[in-house]
C-alpha cells in the first residue's frame, strides 16, 4: 500500500474562532532551516525528539510569520498524547472522541486553566505512513491546508504540546507502519 496522511483542525474555545481570522497574508514566507529530528519517524522511545522537533518546526514558521513562539507546556503535551492513543485504540480520527470530549473539555479539565478568565484552545491532528510520519512531513501537510495553517498562524495562541505515537488508527493503516499526530495549541487571559 502507499504512504498515505490524512489531517483535521478545529479551534475550540471562548474567543478561538476570531482568533483564527489573525493570520498573516496568504503570501507563503521563505522556508528557514531544518530542525534537529525533523526527518526521524516516531517510535516508542522518541516521543520527546519528535515533539521537540514539531514544535521547532511551529517556531520556525511562526517566526517566519513575524509571530511569536509558541512554549511547550506540559498539560497542553499530555492531552495531545491522551488524543493520539484514544484515536489508535478506539480505532477513529476526529478531534472530537467518540464520547463527546472535544479538545476544549479535555484541555480545560487539567490545570493549564488555573488562574486564567479565560482559555482558547486549537487542536491539529495528523496521520501518516511511510515517508509521510516525520515530524517535517506532519508540519508540511498542516502548512499545506487552510484550516490547519490558520490553527498555527494564530497569533494568540503561546502554549502548545505535542503528541505522536507510532501507529495509526486500524482502519486507515492495518499492518503498515505509520505515525498519528495530535498538538494542543492554548492562550490563557
Amino acid at each position: 500500500m502507499a504512504a498515505a496522511a490524512s489531517l483535521c483542525a478545529a479551534i475550540f474555545g471562548s474567543h478561538a474562532l476570531a482568533a483564527g481570522t489573525e493570520a498573516a497574508a496568504a503570501t507563503k514566507p521563505k522556508r528557514s532551516a531544518t530542525c534537529r529530528g525533523a526527518d526521524l519517524s516516531p517510535t516508542p522511545s522518541n516521543s520527546t525528539a519528535i515533539g521537540a522537533a514539531t514544535l521547532c518546526l511551529i517556531d520556525r514558521i511562526r517566526a517566519a510569520w513575524h509571530l511569536g513562539p509558541v512554549r511547550a507546556n506540559a498539560a497542553l503535551r499530555a492531552v495531545a498524547a491522551s488524543q493520539v492513543r484514544s484515536m489508535v485504540r478506539w480505532d477513529y480520527f476526529s478531534d472530537v472522541r467518540p464520547s463527546g470530549q472535544t479538545p476544549f473539555s479535555l484541555v480545560t479539565a487539567t490545570g493549564y486553566r488555573t488562574h486564567a478568565s479565560r482559555v482558547s484552545v486549537a487542536q491539529n491532528i495528523a496521520w501518516g505512513t511511510g515517508p509521510y510520519a516525520t515530524p517535517a512531513r506532519i508540519v508540511a501537510a498542516w502548512m499545506a491546508s487552510p484550516p490547519h495553517r490558520r490553527v498555527i498562524l494564530t497569533r494568540r495562541f503561546r502554549d502548545a504540546g505535542v503528541g505522536a505515537i507510532p501507529a495509526v488508527p486500524w482502519r486507515f493503516g492495518r499492518g503498515i507502519y505509520g505515525a498519528t499526530y495530535a498538538i494542543e495549541f492554548g492562550a490563557r487571559g
